[in-house]
């Protein structure tokens, strides 16, 4: 048995008796490497190792950071077919999923790096003095994002490579200038080890200060906590459960130097079908709707929970049903969330009106934690009284609720509490019929969807991923694509700066070459 130690800057650090083990969701195998569980003291000192190394990594040139980013995606490449194999042990995806995940986490290191080469995200705001003003001259302005200092980083469970240990919380936090402790998934630790180094040699071939990096294990959730509550941590980034977040969050706030937590805690992403669409397109809709639960296992942040259609589009029922029927199970990512989702399930099923629409089917084999698809179905009456049913069970399951009329879809539609999705299916005819619920579905998420279905997140400068609370704990915020940067920064303004102790990016002349604010006008010189 291979014991795994922590990753602390450039040192290694777990001789701790007390030690996890990595397992194999399926139930076919152990994978045979153990991890020790990080002590409090190994928790300060990775604090304190990053801490130091930001004093050093914020004022780095934008190139030298860009380099390091790039440097990780090409050092998670050559971990080569062992890091893909690794990870299929520990959580049951398949290979193609895996392979697929890991150009999407070099794809966003890349896309960071080259936001910091090019460096106008600093968004450098210049007003410059006037000092014959009248009555009272005017100061020389300047204003900018500055990193925010060491981050606290927790791997999600669902996306073992794009939102962990290299994912896009590090990349984007290594992006706005800061040191990052990442504490790892505990259902893929092997994965994030070879990750981690990964990282750790990406930092030491390009010069990063030690301690840029740092990755610790734990089964439980102390560690997390020792984290959230260090006073020299001061911002955390978190992709799990709602229970898991808030906890978080709170422990976060009651700080005596209260710190921002960018928490995405699951969301419904409720999918609205119009009655047009409904008569002309519901076969296609159903199927792909179906899916889209069934996608991952319905592990995705972004997996459709729930579903309003009209109650009078009779044969879009029967059409959702057959579909649904056809759409097969697989592995859960662990037993504890195979057995969560069990338990919502069966916990749904209890309420009064609730019933069974159809079930998928499962797989060939006797794996353990397959789930099994389940489309619910209730009423618009029971739904809006049951504050259960509108929370998210996370696996294949999803809710159908038939609307009798345009008002109760609006009523349905103003229920909703925050989400990261929603969708709309509608004919180009009746959609702009129906802009009110528009209007009222853009104030309860991130990223509104027409004619489509919400898994698959593209990663670029334009998607938001985020939402208003429950679904994040910061609505203003995105934790996919290059706006993710600004969580992890803060502006500052100085005042009659000498020009040569203002940062780069406002001196002068200009020698970032950035596109700067001057004077309410965007341009590349003062003048």
């Amino acid at each position: 048995m291979r014991l795994e130690k922590h990753i602390i800057g450039y040192e290694e650090s777990g001789d701790s008796k007390d030690v996890f083990y990595s397992i194999n969701p399926s139930g076919k195998e152990s994978n045979a490497v153990s991890f020790a569980k990080a002590t409090a003291e190994e928790v300060n000192h990775a604090a304190v190792k990053a801490t130091a190394a930001f004093a050093v990594y914020r004022k780095l040139p934008p190139a030298r950071k860009a380099a390091f980013l790039e440097a990780i995606a090409t050092e998670l490449e050559n971990c080569g077919d062992e890091l893909i194999t690794t990870c299929m042990q520990e959580t049951a995806l398949p290979r193609a999923r895996l392979e697929g995940e890991r150009a999407r986490t070099t794809g966003q290191l890349r896309m960071f790096a080259a936001l910091v080469a090019e460096g106008s995200w600093v968004d450098a705001r210049i007003e410059t003095a006037l000092p014959d003003r009248k009555p009272l001259p005017k100061p020389d302005l300047r204003y900018i994002n500055i990193p925010l200092g060491p981050v606290a980083v927790f791997g999600a469970g669902n996306f073992p490579l794009a939102f962990s240990v290299a994912g896009g919380d590090t990349a984007s936090a290594l992006a706005a200038g800061c040191t990052v402790i990442v504490k790892a998934h505990p259902a893929h630790p092997a994965t994030s080890a070879l990750a981690g180094k990964a990282l750790q040699r990406a930092a030491q071939s390009t010069g990063m200060p030690d301690g840029v990096f740092s990755l610790l294990y734990d089964s439980g959730i102390t560690t997390g906590e020792q984290l959230v509550t260090h006073p020299l941590v001061k911002a955390v980034a978190f992709t799990g459960s709602f229970k898991g977040g808030k906890a978080i969050y709170d422990k976060a706030v009651q700080r005596p130097e209260p710190i921002p937590v960018f928490a995405e805690m699951g969301s419904t992403n409720p999918v609205f079908v119009l009655p047009a669409a409904a008569q002309q397109k519901g076969a296609a809709i159903a199927e792909a709707y179906s899916a889209s639960v069934a996608m991952g296992v319905g592990q995705f942040c972004t997996s459709p929970g729930m579903l309003l259609y009209p109650q009078q589009a009779a044969d879009f029922n029967g059409q959702l049903s057959n579909a649904f029927s056809n759409i097969t199970g697989g592995v859960m990512l662990a037993a504890y969330m195979y057995n969560a989702y069990q338990a919502g399930v069966q916990e749904r099923l209890a309420l009064e009106a609730v019933s069974t629409l159809a079930n998928g089917k499962l797989p060939q084999g006797t794996d353990s934690n397959v789930a099994t698809p389940v489309l619910l179905t209730t009423t618009s009456h029971q739904f809006t009284t049951q504050p259960l049913l509108r929370e998210e069970v996370f696996g294949p399951a999803s809710i159908a609720v038939p609307v009798t009329t345009r008002e109760e879809m609006l009523a349905l539609a103003a229920s909703l509490p925050g989400q990261l999705t929603v969708t709309v299916h509608g004919t180009a005819e009746e959609l702009p019929e129906w802009a009110a619920l528009i209007d009222i579905l853009e104030q309860k998420a991130g990223r509104v969807v027409i004619n489509g279905f919400p898994t698959g997140v593209e990663v670029n400068s334009a998607m938001v991923h985020g939402g208003p609370f429950p679904a994040t704990t910061n609505s203003s915020s995105t934790s996919v694509g290059t706006a993710a940067i600004y969580r992890f920064v803060r502006p500052v303004c100085y005042q009659n700066m000498p020009d040569a102790l203002l940062p780069a990016a406002l001196q002068e002349g200009n020698p970032l070459n950035i596109t700067r604010m001057v004077n309410g006008r965007r341009a590349f010189t003062q003048q």
